[in-house]
């Protein structure tokens, strides 16, 4: 298992071109959250990868700011998380989302494209410290900064999906 502080800030980004996407290195995602009555903790487990090379996880998250969470993080067998599914919280949809990693000045930015909006998509980039300064990808256009919006969190997500802009 992996406890580490992460640090990111999320922006709300133009959709690129589904060819700028395909060119990235890129994952499926699969992501359910579970029942967890522990404020300010969220649960998942996520089956990330392609077809015969998925890899299970499972996931705690503590929210510590805005910026900066705890997060705890352990892969697991199929067989565990088919076991954990049963624990999903039926409040929340499954989040199905596409991956598309940039990297630039040692930095790895990473874009979710999911297939409830057409023009937008998120950004993350995790950082060192909460006062890092970075450049964006000049292939990015940021709509505008989401960091501590919590409407555009995977979690709240699962229950709300942002109209697009």
């Amino acid at each position: 298992m992996s406890v580490n502080t992460e640090i990111e800030r999320k922006f709300l980004i133009v959709r690129p071109t589904d060819e700028f996407l395909s060119s990235l290195p890129h994952t499926c995602i699969t992501q359910t959250y579970l029942k967890n009555e522990k404020e300010n903790v969220t649960e998942r487990v996520r089956k990330r990868g392609n077809p015969g090379e998925y890899v299970h996880t499972h996931t705690t998250k503590t929210r510590i700011d805005d910026m900066s969470s705890i997060e705890n993080e352990e892969e697991i067998t199929e067989a565990e998380y088919k076991c954990l599914l049963a624990r999903a919280d039926a409040e929340r949809n499954v989040i199905f989302k596409t991956r598309c990693l940039i990297q630039k000045d040692g930095y790895t930015f990473e874009i979710d494209v999911y297939p409830f909006w057409k023009k937008q998509a998120v950004m993350e980039v995790e950082l060192e410290s909460e006062s890092a300064e970075f450049e964006f990808p000049e292939s990015i256009t940021v709509i505008r900064e989401v960091t501590g919006n919590r409407a555009y969190s995977n979690a709240r997500m699962a229950k709300k999906i942002p109209d697009e802009d």
